[in-house]
């Protein structure tokens, strides 16, 4: 295709990419097509949070009775009580536990975000929180002398 110009002489109309296979270059490969993403796993991305729901609640069960724990601690005898000790126990293992428990959580977010499967980050957090606070329970019976 072409057209006269301002002086009368015929124009090409053809684009740049016409004019370079004209010239005997290649046109350039296409891309690839990326790959379609992975489908999700219902099931996984349910159970997974399904267990962060009930990592959260051993956490809220875990704060009220270690305060409660601590609150109630009427009578300590100094010779087999220590209430710094209990306080020392039970608070740390809720701040230990609650760290782990974001921890975790991030970690089981960015699994179901990369369509990986989640629900062993979301177990392994339950677990290590559940282990925490029964630490933290025995260490404030320990302290307490029970």
């Amino acid at each position: 295709m072409s057209h006269p110009n301002h002086r009368g002489q015929r124009v090409s109309t053809r684009g740049a990419a016409d004019n370079i296979a004209v010239m005997g270059y290649p046109y350039p490969p296409p891309y690839p097509y990326p790959h379609p993403p992975q489908k999700r796993n219902g099931a996984d991305v349910a159970g997974s949070v399904i267990i962060l729901v009930l990592t959260v609640l051993l956490g809220a069960v875990a704060s009220v009775m270690g305060v409660f724990s601590l609150a109630f601690l009427d009578h300590c005898p100094p010779a087999t009580c220590s209430v710094d000790g209990a306080v020392t126990a039970v608070m740390g293992a809720l701040a230990l536990a609650a760290l782990l428990g974001v921890i975790g959580t991030v970690l089981t977010i960015l699994a179901i975000a990369r369509r990986k499967t989640s629900w062993p980050y979301a177990v392994g957090t339950l677990v290590v929180c559940g282990l925490v606070v029964l630490a933290g329970g025995a260490g404030s019976l320990l302290a307490v002398g029970g």
